[in-house]
C-alpha cells in the first residue's frame, strides 16, 4: 500500500466534546482504494465520531484531511458527497412511503426522471450483485434489502469511498454472506471501503487491513492476515481479554415459564405471534434468534405483562409445581405476586430508562426485595449505582450524571446491571449487548452466566447467531411470528439455525 497514493488521509485529527471529552486526539489514519479497512475500538474510542468528520457530520477542531493527497474542507454531508464519501448509518435514513428509486434520488438538484434513475440503478445492481426492486416500496422491504438501498444511494451520487456503520447488526448469516460478495466486488472495482464493526469474526473474514482506536487514540493498523481476534481485542482493550464464552451445563432445570399457544397482533391487527408454544427452565439460558421484526419483541412484552395478548396461556411455574397464569395481570402485580420479569428493552431510553434523571433515581425505578444477587448492597440505589458503574466499568463523570449524557453503550450497560441487580427468576433480555464493545460484551455474558448458575430462567434475544450458539442452552427460532424450530446451543450449526430463521422449517421440540 506505501506506494500509492491513500485515497483518504487524516493527519492529527481532534474532536472535542466540551471541556472534558477528547473523543479523537491526534489521529492519524489512511484509506486506500481496493482494499476494505475494518475501523475497530471499544465503545467510545472514537471510531463513529472519526467518520462522522470524514462524512461531514462533525468538524474537526484541530487536524487535516486530504483526499487523494489533496488537502480538504467538509463542512457538510454535501461536501463529503461531492469529494466521493459516502456513509451509511446503523439507522437507516429512507421515506417508508417512497419506492427505492424515489429515495435513491430524493434531494438531487435538477429535473425528477425516475424513468432514467431506475435504469442507472438496476446497473449499478448488475455492476456489484445487489437485488433491488426500483419501484418496490420501503415499507415492503426487508431489514437488508433498506440497506442496500442505502449502499446504492450513495453509489448512485458517485461515492468511491464507502463508510459502513455496524452493517451487519440485523442481518442473517445468508444476508451477511449476499452483503460482504457485494462490498468484496465493489473493492475489486478500486473503492475504498470502510467498516466498522465489533464482530471479530467478520473482521477476519471481510477485511484487507484493521487499524485499531483506543481511548481516542490511533493505537495501529496491520493486514488482517498477520493478526488474529485475540491480538486485535487485546490492542482495542490495552491488555489481555478472554474471548471464550462459557457454557456450563444447567443444574437442576424445571419448568419456571410455560407458554402454550401464544397469538399476538398489533395495534393496527397485524398478527406477530401466531401459535408460539415453549418452556423456559430455570438454570438455563434459552436463545431466541429470528431476523428484526419477526416476533421478538412481543414475545417478550407478552410474558412481562406489556402487550395484549390475543390467544395463549402464559404461565408462571413455581418449584412446587404450582402454576400462575401471567395473562391479564399488569407489570406490576407481576411483580408483586413475587415473580420479578426482569426487561431490558430494545429501546432503552423509551422505556428501559427515564433520560433525565440520574443514574441513582433510575434505579429506584426497580424494587431490590431479593437477596440473590451479585451486588450485595441494595439498600440505597445510590450505593446500587456505584456499584454498577464499578462492576461494568460504566463511563460517566458521577453517579449524579442524566442518563441522557452518557454514550448508548454505557446507558446499556447501566440498564443491564440494574435489571440483573433486581434478582429475578425470570430475566428477560432484548439485545443485551446491542451497540457494546467486545469487552464489555463479555462482561454481560459472564453475568447472564451467573444468572443462570443461580437458578434464573435466562430469556436471551440476540442479533449475533455466534454468541447465540455460544451462550445458549437451546436455542428457538422464530420466522414470521412462528417457531420454525427449537434446538440445543450445543452442536447446532449456524447456517441451519440462519435458514430457520428465513424459511419455516425443521421440528420444534423440547
Amino acid at each position: 500500500m506505501d506506494n500509492k497514493i491513500p485515497a483518504v488521509t487524516m493527519r492529527n485529527i481532534t474532536k472535542r466534546f466540551g471541556t472534558k471529552v477528547v473523543a479523537n486526539d491526534k489521529v492519524w489514519l489512511d484509506i486506500y482504494r481496493g482494499e476494505i479497512l475494518a475501523l475497530l475500538g471499544e465503545n467510545g474510542s472514537g471510531k463513529t465520531t472519526l467518520m462522522n468528520m470524514l462524512s461531514g457530520i462533525y468538524f474537526p477542531d484541530e487536524g487535516e484531511i486530504a483526499i487523494d493527497g489533496k488537502e480538504v474542507v467538509i463542512r457538510s454531508p454535501k461536501d463529503a458527497f461531492d469529494l466521493g464519501i459516502g456513509m451509511i448509518h446503523q439507522h437507516f435514513k429512507l421515506v417508508d412511503v417512497l419506492t427505492a428509486a424515489e429515495n435513491i434520488v430524493l434531494g438531487l438538484p435538477g429535473k425528477l426522471d425516475l424513468k432514467a434513475a431506475s435504469k442507472k440503478i438496476r446497473e449499478i445492481c448488475q455492476t456489484y450483485g445487489f437485488d433491488v426492486d426500483p419501484d418496490q416500496k420501503i415499507y415492503d422491504m426487508s431489514v437488508s434489502q433498506k440497506q442496500t438501498v442505502e449502499i446504492v444511494k450513495v453509489l448512485y451520487r458517485g461515492a468511491d469511498i464507502l463508510i459502513l456503520d455496524e452493517p451487519t447488526a440485523v442481518l442473517t448469516p445468508q444476508e451477511t454472506d449476499k452483503l460482504f460478495a457485494v462490498l468484496r466486488n465493489m473493492r475489486n472495482d478500486g473503492k475504498a471501503v470502510v467498516i466498522i464493526t465489533h464482530k471479530m469474526h467478520e473482521v477476519e473474514d471481510l477485511s484487507d487491513r484493521v487499524a485499531i482506536l483506543r481511548h481516542g487514540q490511533f493505537i495501529g493498523d496491520m493486514p488482517t492476515k498477520s493478526t488474529n481476534a485475540q491480538e486485535m481485542t487485546n490492542m482495542m482493550v490495552g491488555h489481555a481479554v478472554t474471548l471464550n464464552i462459557e457454557r456450563p451445563e444447567p443444574k437442576d432445570p424445571k419448568p419456571r415459564v410455560e407458554v402454550k399457544g401464544l397469538t399476538v397482533r398489533s395495534i393496527d391487527g397485524i398478527l406477530k405471534l401466531d401459535d408460539v408454544s415453549f418452556t423456559a427452565y430455570s438454570g438455563e439460558i434459552l436463545g431466541i434468534a429470528g431476523i428484526s421484526g419477526c416476533g421478538q419483541k412481543e414475545l417478550l412484552e407478552s410474558i412481562a405483562g406489556l402487550q395484549p395478548v390475543e390467544a395463549g396461556s402464559i404461565c408462571y411455574v413455581e418449584d412446587d409445581g404450582t402454576r400462575e397464569e401471567l395473562i391479564g395481570k399488569d407489570p406490576l402485580s407481576i411483580q408483586e405476586m413475587g415473580v420479578s420479569l426482569s426487561f431490558v428493552p430494545e429501546d432503552r431510553l423509551g422505556m428501559g430508562l427515564v433520560g433525565n434523571m440520574d443514574l441513582s433515581d433510575n434505579m429506584m425505578l426497580r424494587s431490590f426485595r431479593r437477596g440473590r444477587s451479585i451486588f450485595t448492597d441494595r439498600k440505597s440505589p445510590h450505593k446500587l449505582a456505584e456499584d454498577v458503574v464499578r462492576d461494568l466499568e460504566v463511563s460517566t463523570p458521577s453517579v449524579s450524571t442524566p442518563v441522557r449524557r452518557l454514550s448508548g453503550g454505557n446507558v446499556q450497560k447501566v440498564l443491564v446491571g440494574r435489571e440483573i441487580a433486581s434478582a429475578p427468576t425470570v430475566l428477560l433480555t432484548a439485545y443485551a449487548v446491542r451497540g457494546l464493545d467486545i469487552n464489555s460484551s463479555y462482561t454481560i455474558y459472564d453475568l447472564i452466566n451467573r444468572q443462570k448458575a443461580d437458578g434464573v430462567a435466562v430469556i436471551y434475544v440476540g442479533e449475533d447467531l455466534d454468541v447465540l450458539l455460544e451462550l445458549a442452552d437451546r436455542i428457538l427460532v422464530l420466522c414470521g411470528g412462528k417457531v420454525s424450530g427449537i434446538v440445543p446451543g450445543r452442536g447446532a450449526k449456524k447456517r441451519d439455525v440462519g435458514m430457520m430463521m428465513t424459511k419455516l422449517g425443521g421440528n420444534a421440540h423440547e
